[in-house]
């Protein structure tokens, strides 16, 4: 935003500090001025301000200069809100709120005999069009500009409806159904029974804290005005802005917490820049409140606060004196609040702090220790680092995290990070659980609207952002953390998603690249699970008519990752579906591991043996299979036997002969017999040969003759 220092002086006349260094101090406490351009010829310098969402009371001119004067302890000028007697006696205009959840304070003066014309330089302290020049601000008429003075000066929204184009009062309330508008901008808005609206006896006539109507619009035949200043609820009219795709400075206030307070200012400041044309008050100010909102904002419980909690959390310095009780005084009395000393002990008070209506972001008693902080200077405390007694312990399952990582790391895959949420749609597509996704109650944005379930969808959306920008070879993995159940109780827990696409790299002038398959996928699987000790590891897959399979894996090149009976996981190739969704020309394969699962394991520790002396001997056997006979049966039953002298097994050719039979396979197994201490002879060889043969025999396998 931008801030003329000329209009900030008006309201800190005995300020001495030049733009420069008010700019830095600014900056030294919070108020981040990114950028200072001499407008020349006296009219001071323009500030382009980085005001965080929070410090929404610092995004005006008044807001600014309260900062400056708590700084330097320098008076702040009060804006001026004295306005004529009323001309006439008149009751004041009725208003009334009838959504006591959305409108908090409602404010309504009547002017008549206003004469509306360009804008000018009315007194001092409204050189509405000198200030709106340099601010590169446009001038309409004398009423808009007065409005937009109101946001500028002091950051409260007021609107200006036209009286006599206004049936009855003023009824805050909901909309109801089938009812429309036509807002300022020209735009015929069918409006929802959620809209909170302004609306006089007969219709509505504005969007509550974004944007008034049109047919009550000032024109250069008004002569009679109603000046509103309100309090609307954030929610309230964050909800109805973004029903109707509109953001609008009012919005933008009102979004983030406005003052309960400022409404009556604001309509005199508006006030008195369209009477310096000419015209009269009617009547008193219409005031209608909300007890319930108005003890939520401006009558907020009051904070305790003590001398000796500052100087404890603050720690020391670099001046002698350090925080005093009268340096406490000094900043907040100068941010507003209002401090009362509950303390009988001189040298340590205890003060309960009231707090102003514009800081909705103070809540407890480390927020105002944060507001001493800030004002005195950061700068000016001791660098001392904290005592710290305890070493640093690692996270339980690092150790494990690590060696995953350093296994993905080896196979060639790329470490990335993706967001933490995703689109309802994916997260319902890859949830590993129906109906436990957790939405966001306040989503920046559908395409972020709910916490993601699974890796997946962020995992595919950056494998897509490489491949259509022509990279050929991607592999990547991301460690995180998912989330199920409800809104009241998320469960968080460590997961694994990995995808890969493209060419392998080349390995030699014999071992040139070469498409990625599937295989290649299940041998990265399979080096990840061999990290954790378990009784079985194996892979298997469901009927694509179980309906058992993730349905972003293809039915049939997909397989489940079993270990010691629980499925920790899924891989294989995206679904064509998905694929074409994502408009991927190249074959896509991507996982997603349940670490939690794989966690609970003790990682496999690495052991050496002296390499044995005595000659090995190989055995080869012929083994005919059933085709539904998977190898990792074979393994489980010759690992099963546990057998020290057999060092090795491994297949060696597999044959398929229609001679066999459609339903069966030949499997050629080899392996090697070895003892460490003796060699072995021939009737021990054929005992083991004898136990492995009848261990196969229970798996289904019979040797070929």
């Amino acid at each position: 935003m931008k801030i003329l220092t000329k209009w900030l002086r008006s309201y800190l006349p005995q300020l001495g500090a030049g733009d420069k260094e008010l700019a830095e101090d600014l900056t030294l406490r919070g108020i981040a001025v990114e950028g200072i351009f001499d407008l020349g010829s006296g009219n001071g310098s323009l500030f382009e301000m980085d005001i965080t969402t929070n410090r929404v009371d610092a995004m005006n001119h008044y807001g600014i200069a309260r900062e400056a004067a708590a700084i330097y302890g320098t008076p702040l000028a009060p804006l001026d809100q004295t306005l004529p007697e009323p001309r006439t006696a008149a009751e004041p205009f009725p208003v009334r709120i009838e959504a006591e959840d959305g409108c908090g304070r409602f404010t309504a003066r009547v002017l008549r005999g206003i004469t509306i014309g360009p804008s000018r330089d009315w007194f001092p302290g409204a050189e509405v069009a000198t200030w709106f020049g340099l601010l590169e601000q446009k001038c309409i008429s004398n009423a808009v500009d007065a409005t937009n003075f109101a946001w500028l000066a002091m950051g409260q929204p007021t609107h200006a409806f036209d009286l006599d184009k206004l049936e009855g009062g003023i009824v805050v309330r909901r909309a109801r159904k089938g009812e429309r508008l036509k807002t300022l901008d020209g735009v015929d808005r069918e409006l929802d029974p959620g809209d909170l609206i302004i609306a006089d006896h007969a219709k509505p006539v504005g969007l509550a804290g974004v944007m008034g109507g049109w047919d009550t619009m000032i024109t250069a035949a008004t002569t009679n005005v109603l000046i509103e200043a309100a309090w609307f609820d954030p929610m309230a009219v964050r909800r109805t802005a973004r029903r109707h795709g509109l953001h609008t400075d009012a919005s933008h206030r009102f979004e983030r917490g406005a003052d309960f307070n400022a409404a009556p200012v604001a309509s005199a400041l508006v006030s008195r820049i369209l009477l310096a044309n000419g015209g009269w008050v009617e009547g008193d100010l219409a005031d209608e409140r909300v007890p319930a909102l108005e003890a939520r904002t401006a009558r907020r419980r009051p904070i305790t606060l003590a001398i000796t909690e500052v100087r404890r959390i603050l720690g020391t310095t670099i001046d002698e004196e350090g925080i005093t009780a009268a340096t406490v005084e000094h900043v907040l009395t100068g941010l507003g609040c209002r401090l009362a000393n509950q303390s009988v002990n001189a040298e340590k008070p205890v003060w309960l702090v009231k707090l102003p209506g514009w800081r909705l972001d103070l809540e407890r008693e480390i927020d105002l220790i944060e507001e001493v902080a800030r004002v005195y200077g950061y700068n000016r405390f001791a660098n001392t680092l904290p005592a710290f007694g305890h070493g640093v312990q690692a996270l339980p399952w690092a150790e494990s995290e690590a060696a995953v990582r350093r296994i993905l790391l080896a196979a060639g895959f790329h470490e990335a990070i993706g967001s933490t949420f995703c689109p309802a749609a994916e997260a319902a597509q890859t949830a590993p659980q129906p109906g436990l996704v957790v939405p966001l109650g306040n989503p920046l944005s559908e395409e972020a609207g709910v916490l993601r379930p699974s890796l997946i969808p962020g995992m595919l959306t950056m494998i897509a952002g490489n491949l259509h920008r022509d990279v050929s070879d991607v592999r990547l993995f991301e460690l995180g953390a998912v989330f199920s159940g409800a809104t009241d109780k998320v469960v968080e827990r460590p997961s694994l998603a990995f995808a890969a696409a493209g060419v392998l790299p080349e390995q030699g002038a014999l071992r040139p690249g070469r498409v990625m398959d599937f295989f290649d996928v299940k041998g990265v699987v399979g080096q990840v699970l061999s990290c954790f000790q378990s009784r079985a590891t194996y892979f298997d897959r469901f009927a694509p008519e179980a309906g058992l399979m993730p349905p972003w894996l293809h039915p049939h090149r997909a397989a489940r990752m079993a270990v010691d009976g629980a499925t920790v996981g899924w891989f294989g190739q995206l679904h064509p579906r998905e694929a074409a969704a994502r408009k991927f020309r190249e074959t896509v394969f991507a996982g997603e591991l349940h670490l939690d699962r794989l966690y609970k394991l003790p990682l496999r520790q690495p052991s050496a043996r002296d390499i044995s002396r005595f000659q090995p001997v190989h055995r080869d056997f012929s083994l005919i299979l059933d085709r539904g006979i998977p190898w990792e049966r074979i393994e489980h039953a010759l690992r099963g036997l546990a057998i020290p002298e057999m060092i090795d097994f491994r297949p060696r050719e597999v044959f398929r002969d229609a001679r066999l039979g459609e339903q069966e396979y030949s499997l050629l197994l080899g392996v090697t017999f070895q003892a460490a201490d003796r060699t072995l002879r021939e009737e021990e060889l054929n005992a083991l040969q004898t136990s492995l043969v009848e261990a196969l025999g229970r798996t289904g396998a019979r040797l070929r003759t």
